[in-house]
Order: C-alpha cells, then structure tokens, then sequence
C-alpha cells in the first residue's frame, strides 16, 4: 500500500469529475497555457506576473523541481467541456506529519472565471487531501484586496482565519496584507453530507 507522500508525489496523480480534470503540469502543457497565460488581470493580485513565454516556461520548470523536491504538487486544471487547459493550481506547504495541506498557486483564465470551474476543482483537491490522504486542515491564502477571492473562499465553505499585515512583497514592489482562510475535516464532512 502506498504511503501519503507517494500519493501525493506520484506524477500519475490525476482527479476528475463530469466537468473538470487535474493532472500534473508538464512541459508539454506550455502551448496551452501560453495561450492564456498572458492577461493582465489573472496577475493583479499574484505574488508573482507571467507576461512572456520564457517567464512561463521558467514558472513551470520551477513548479516541476518543487515537484521533484517534494515541496508543491502542480497541476493544470482542465475544462472537460472545453477539452482544454483553463488554469493552473498546487498542494503546497504541505505537513503530513500536521495533517494539514494547503491549495493555491491558483489562477483561471478570464473566460474560465466565473463558470464554476474554480469551486469544481478545488472540490476535487479537498476531497483527494481529506478522504485520502486523511488531512485535518486544508488552508488557502490570498491578497486582501482580491474581493473575487475571498467570495469564492467563503461560497467553497472555508473559514475566514485573519490577516497577516505586510506578508508578502508582492510585484511593483507592493506589501500585500494576507488573509487566511480554511477547512477543517468535520466540516468538509459536513459539506459534503449537505451536497
């Protein structure tokens, strides 16, 4: 049987549902992504902006090595309906000894935003770290300014936790005040007794 970590670092991992898959980022994913990668508006409020092919191809290869170093789990967030790549996320900070996990790294295209694709996947990531990897807490993190965030947070069911003042050096040299939220075991047990 499989330990947790070779689950969660097994680079055949993938999760679907009717309307979205996850699966590891590969570098053949490049022609895709650089395909919706290059607006503006997905990078406002990350902590980091891909505006050119190289930057791109640099963010992946850097995803791949954190992979490889067991530190973050990326994934490309496929739109079944579309039959395309429409975002990417990842496991990160990552504690198996703490049962805790966190999703981020997180961005959609804007024509991926707003179609129930961002609550679609996240479902299927919390229900890989809570039914399968037994995690107690699953968190997430984001700019306190992204109000779209924060209300898709809130509507997945996560708990607002607090805000650490000037976190993050954010591009343009910005300190950007971070806001946690989470998700507790019970409560995902709750959630999904509800669905």
């Amino acid at each position: 049987m499989k330990t947790n970590e070779e689950r969660l670092f097994d680079s055949r991992l993938t999760l679907e549902n009717d309307r979205v898959k996850v699966r590891i980022v590969s570098p053949d994913d490049i022609g895709q992504l650089k395909d919706i990668a290059f607006d503006p508006s997905i990078w406002t409020y990350f902590t980091s902006e891909i505006s050119t092919e190289q930057q791109l191809v640099t963010y992946v290869e850097d995803a791949l090595k954190e992979f490889a170093g067991k530190q973050k789990v990326p994934f490309v967030i496929i739109d079944k309906k579309q039959d395309r790549i429409a975002g990417m996320s990842s496991f990160g900070n990552i504690s198996l000894r703490d049962a805790r996990i966190e999703i981020g790294w997180s961005w959609l295209s804007p024509d991926a935003q707003g179609t129930g694709i961002n609550g679609l996947y996240k479902s299927l990531l919390m229900a890989f770290a809570f039914d399968e990897l037994n995690m107690m807490r699953v968190e997430f993190k984001t700019d306190v300014l992204n109000q779209k965030a924060r209300k898709a947070l809130l509507k997945i069911g996560a708990t607002e936790e607090g805000i650490l003042r000037s976190h993050t050096l954010m591009p343009h040299n910005r300190r950007r005040d971070t806001i946690y939220y989470s998700i507790l075991k019970p409560e995902w047990e709750q959630r999904r007794q509800q669905v």
